[in-house]
């Protein structure tokens, strides 16, 4: 046979070799690309030419770069920046592309080339080799990353270790223990330096019963006594170990009552109206024989510590109130409408959508019976018991938001931290459980419920209608709310204080720590917010509009107190307005009369007829509505639908649709703290120039003013004592307020070198502001690809095993 010869190639090209892009080159500087780690974290699995999705049709704006998955989040590391991305707050434990394990929601891996997808649980097997993983989470990001370039094992091993680390089965398995432990004690076991994760501590815990004797003295409860009954949790193990009971009650008949309560939980004492009225909270009694005897026995020892002996109210929060079920099903219909649905597909029908969710009639339904609880406290001057089965979820939503209108303390930002570490943390809120922390499982899924984002949502709906009289801003809400999902403080981490001393007393014997005259770790609060923010990103909690108690003014050079010299009264906008409708609700038989009726001139007495007698409770808001609202007085909420609204900042923050350039509350926000800021200026100016004139003094430049202009002081100076050295953490309390007087109390402050007129809005202020949603939400196309099912409905947070076992 003969052999052919193989032909050359005659095919010649006359075009230059294609240049790379090196911008947009995977291999940029890959291998150098390192995750910064926290005390206690380790890398537990990396993948090399990531490809983060930005935009959901063009990949023109995503980023290159490496994923990692460590035992506390998931990290993306790149050199390039986003696009169109100019601010972004700082945060000192996550990075810009991070995400803590504990808030990933669900994890769904994805081939495109065999069309499969599957939602990765704990110990799960993964069949196929993935190109794509989303990542859904609880603070409604959807983040999308592409494994085009990288290789399928290092993509399988990540995708199986994100969706296992973000489950853990056991509370020690979160990264506190690791995060405490290597941070605060040593190798040896021993406390490091002296470090105290508690420095800096402004905010009472309520873990000591010298601050719940500071609480009694502030609301003047007399009549009632610090107990010390369930030291050690000897009685119940969901209460504190110091809480208040009235002072007629003896130790030895607290313990004879705690086994008939649910829970063993005796009744708490919540607060102290200055008309001797009290706000307690109560569980159910499971003993039915001892029900009416105990029953008796409690409302006589509140009746006694009224100065006027009035009766007491019981208020039924189960039959009054949505169950958690219905919270947690509402918060999955608003998320499915808010950020998963595609918003071409959902703008005709978003506002019946978002009725149907029920999450508003909700949040109205709490304000109201909030209300109400008022009611009975001020204008009836009646000791008021919040009865629940277990008093460990709804109770906490209506104790805070009725000290929220009654009390303006709880309205500071101190104020308000207490009043959450109070009512929420202290009283046994389930955070474990309703967080949903741990692995997720049917049984898991029904105890998870968003009632503290609901919580916040109420407060937010009285800071929309009451803007100056809060301390805080919404950023503050939500940054707080955001702090659910970071597992390092003990804020949100437990179900009760017992859980987190037996836990961390058994981590510590685990790991050989050396508790000393500690009882268990002592894990940070979330309330020192140094650790999360510089001082400069925390002035953005403050509220320029906040007039506080004995708020200064200046006037002709002297600066004078604040107060409220008489009060008008105002009528409402529309005339003949029923009155059930002025407290939020329509019955059938009221109709909305137009501002100038015919009807209502000519024929009165039908209108009069047909309006149905108002209650108490009723005359008692429109009167309080008669009057110019006080910001250091009694708040009470509009409840008509015009005027609770969806909180954008939260709920729609990263759609980029909702995102409005130069808009929003922010703007104002922007233009508020520069024209504070000037009167802080000018303010400091005057003192110095009167007391340049009074005294002679050496010439420098002025002192930094002490505190916001419209607000009052932040603390007096405290005396102090004579032959003693300042504390380590005292002066880490002194540096932190010199470096907020430095920085100033306002995020965006007036500069003296700047030219005369109206400074312009910084390029990167929106609606979404401080947040962005650049690489926060993307929204894979449907059109054409496996997860058009998938992202078809609700579903995808319902059920984790019907939709991986369902076919497509």
């Amino acid at each position: 046979m003969f052999s052919v010869k193989p032909l050359k190639p005659t095919f010649k090209s006359y075009l230059p070799p294609l240049q790379t892009d090196l911008k947009k080159s995977p291999q940029l500087t890959i291998r150098k690309l390192e995750a910064k780690l926290l005390p206690g974290e380790i890398v537990v699995n990396e993948a090399n030419f990531v490809r983060k999705c930005i935009g959901a049709d063009s990949s023109q704006d995503d980023l290159w770069g490496k994923l990692i998955c460590t035992n506390f989040k998931v990290s993306f590391i790149t050199h390039n920046s986003l696009p169109q991305q100019n601010f972004k707050y700082v945060h000192r434990l996550l990075g810009e592309h991070d995400v803590p394990l504990a808030c990933v929601e669900q994890v769904v891996t994805v081939n495109d080339v065999k069309g499969k997808q599957k939602v990765l649980g704990s110990n799960k097997k993964l069949k196929f080799n993935p190109t794509e993983l989303i990542l859904y989470c609880k603070d409604l990001r959807i983040l999308r990353f592409r494994f085009d370039q990288a290789g399928p094992e290092s993509a399988k091993k990540v995708c199986l270790a994100i969706a296992h680390y973000s489950q853990p089965a056991d509370p020690q398995l979160l990264f506190g223990f690791e995060y405490v432990s290597s941070r605060y004690y040593g190798s040896s076991g021993e406390r490091v330096n002296g470090v105290d994760p508690g420095g800096g501590q402004q905010t009472p815990l309520f873990d000591r019963p010298s601050d719940w004797d500071r609480e009694i003295k502030r609301t003047g409860a007399s009549e009632w006594r610090v107990c010390s009954v369930n030291e050690g949790y000897t009685i119940s193990p969901s209460l504190p170990e110091y809480f208040v009971v009235p002072a007629s009650l003896a130790d030895q008949d607290l313990k004879q009552y705690a086994c008939s309560f649910t829970g063993q939980r005796i009744p708490l004492w919540c607060w102290n109206h200055p008309n001797g009225s009290a706000l307690v909270r109560m569980s159910s009694i499971s003993d039915p024989q001892q029900q009416r005897k105990l029953d008796q026995r409690i409302c006589s020892a509140i009746t006694k510590s009224h100065p006027q002996r009035c009766d007491v109210f019981k208020s039924d929060l189960d039959k009054q109130l949505p169950n958690i079920q219905e919270v947690q099903a509402a918060l999955v219909k608003l998320r499915q409408i808010c950020v998963i649905e595609p918003f071409e597909e959902s703008e005709e029908k978003w506002l019946s959508s978002l009725e149907s969710s029920r999450w508003m009639d909700y949040v109205r339904a709490f304000l109201r019976h909030a209300v109400e609880v008022v009611y009975t406290l001020e204008g009836k001057h009646t000791s008021v018991i919040l009865l629940e089965e277990e008093d460990r979820d709804l109770s906490c939503v209506v104790a805070g938001l009725v000290q929220l209108m009654l009390d303006p303390h709880c309205r500071s930002l101190l104020g308000f931290q207490a009043l959450v570490q109070k009512e929420w943390v202290m009283a046994g809120h389930r955070f474990l459980d309703r967080c949903n922390h741990l692995k997720r499982n049917e049984e898991r899924r029904k105890e998870e419920s968003p009632l503290f984002l609901l919580f916040l949502d109420c407060v937010w709906q009285l800071l929309n209608q009451y803007p100056s009289a809060f301390e805080f801003t919404e950023t503050y809400l939500t940054v707080l709310s955001d702090s659910m999902w970071i597992p390092i403080f003990s804020t949100f981490l437990f179900n009760c204080p017992k859980q987190r001393a037996e836990h961390s007393r058994d981590f510590a014997r685990s790991r050989s720590i050396r508790l000393g005259q500690d009882q268990a770790l002592r894990f940070p609060a979330v309330w020192d917010w140094s650790q999360q923010f510089s001082p400069k990103d925390q002035t953005l909690f403050n509220n320029p509009l906040y007039v506080g108690k004995g708020a200064t003014c200046v006037q002709n050079g002297a600066v004078k107190t604040f107060k409220r010299t008489k009060q008008k009264s105002y009528s409402s906008t529309l005339r003949g307005l029923p009155p059930a409708l002025r407290n939020g609700q329509l019955s059938d038989l009221d109709t909305l009369p137009r501002r100038n009726s015919l009807v209502l001139r000519l024929r009165p007495e039908l209108g009069q007829a047909r309006e149905p007698c108002e209650t108490p409770c009723e005359r008692f808001v429109r009167e309080r509505f008669s009057r110019p609202a006080d910001p250091q007085g009694m708040l009470l909420p509009q409840l008509l639908p015009s005027h609770l609204s969806l909180w954008r900042l939260y709920f729609l923050r990263w759609v980029p649709e909702a995102r409005i350039p130069h808009g929003g509350p922010a703007t104002a926000f922007h233009k508020l703290s520069l024209l504070v800021d000037e009167i802080h200026t000018l303010q400091s100016r005057l003192r110095h120039y009167n007391t340049s004139n009074s005294t002679p003094t050496p010439t420098g430049p002025p002192p930094p003013a002490p505190s916001l202009a419209l607000s009052p002081p932040p603390n007096p100076p405290q005396r102090p004592h004579s032959l003693s050295r300042p504390q380590p953490e005292q002066q880490q309390q002194q540096q932190q307020q010199q470096q907020q007087q430095h920085h100033g109390r306002m995020y965006f402050r007036t500069s003296s070198s700047a030219p005369a007129g109206t400074p312009s809005t910084p390029d990167y202020l929106s609606s979404s502001f401080p947040f962005s949603p650049e690489g926060n939400l993307c929204r894979r196309g449907l059109l054409g690809t496996p997860l058009s099912k998938l992202l078809s409905g609700a579903r995808i947070w319902l059920s984790t095993e019907t939709l991986a076992n369902e076919a497509l």
